[in-house]
């Protein structure tokens, strides 16, 4: 029996990256996953897949930064199944590498809408489910740029760090409710965000990422996924209100940031 068997699990962003990790890892430990993105094709295809592999998936489409979405995608899965036992909300994008004097007002709402806003709509719209059954289990992906500084992404760091705020927040008010929340902060993981800040800032970039993490290189998305099941899990029942690093130990290094130019 998986550690998820029986669950039903909602992750947003599910078409690749850090959430097709996660949406596979949870459907293989057993979860019924409903996995959500904007991506329509990727996110359909992704699912057919596991369903071939002989297990339950669902796709939504859901674009986060949209309150009517996020309202639809939960209710899809209630509706279906009756319950609601897990909310990852992963989806999120990467504005940065500017001074925050050269961000425009667009990009930060952008930037805010999709990474912090979500997150609040996401356990708007699941918590009461969640109360209802006296059992739930939500993952906030932070970020360890939440944690430590880097030169261009002041608002990506503010929205970060808020989703970590909140987190804590909610894990008071809702753990008599026995709903328990978490958040992870990632290192730098080998996902398409991540390629397209290196094709869009250069290969001296992806360099420097890996010279930032003791551990000497930077992570994969299967590693991430790993932490969520457990925070979702059982196993997991006494944990709620923390952060869970998986960074390859970039948030006890020296600020010192290496082939940056």
């Amino acid at each position: 029996m998986g550690r998820l068997e029986g669950k039903i699990a909602i992750v947003t962003g599910g078409a690749d990256g850090i959430g097709h990790a996660i949406s596979e890892a949870m459907s293989r430990e057993g979860a019924h996953v409903f996995v959500s993105d904007i991506n329509d094709a990727k996110g359909a295809a992704f699912v057919e897949y596991l369903r071939g592999a002989g297990r339950q998936a669902d796709y939504v489409h859901c674009d986060v930064a949209e309150d009517r979405d996020i309202a639809a995608l939960i209710a899809t899965a209630v509706d279906k199944t009756g319950r609601l036992d897990i909310l990852v909300n992963n989806a999120a994008i990467a504005i940065g590498g500017m001074p925050v004097y050269e961000m425009t007002d667009e990009q930060w709402h952008r930037l805010i809408a999709v990474n912090l806003t979500s997150v609040f709509r996401g356990c708007k719209y699941a918590l009461p489910h969640m109360i209802r059954q006296k059992h739930g289990s939500i993952v906030n992906m932070a970020s360890a740029q939440g944690h430590i500084g880097l030169d261009g992404w002041t608002a990506y760091a503010g929205a970060k760090g808020a989703v970590m705020a909140m987190t804590r927040q909610m894990a008071v008010e809702f753990g008599p409710h026995n709903v328990r929340i978490n958040s992870i902060s990632p290192g730098t993981i080998n996902t398409p965000m991540n390629e397209q800040v290196i094709a869009d800032l250069g290969q001296h970039v992806a360099r420097a990422w890996v010279k930032m993490h003791p551990i000497g290189r930077i992570g994969n998305p299967e590693e991430v996924a790993e932490a969520a099941v457990y925070l979702a899990s059982d196993a997991a029942g006494f944990t709620t209100g923390i952060d869970l690093r998986v960074d390859g130990g970039l948030c006890v290094t020296p600020r010192f940031v290496p082939d940056l130019v």
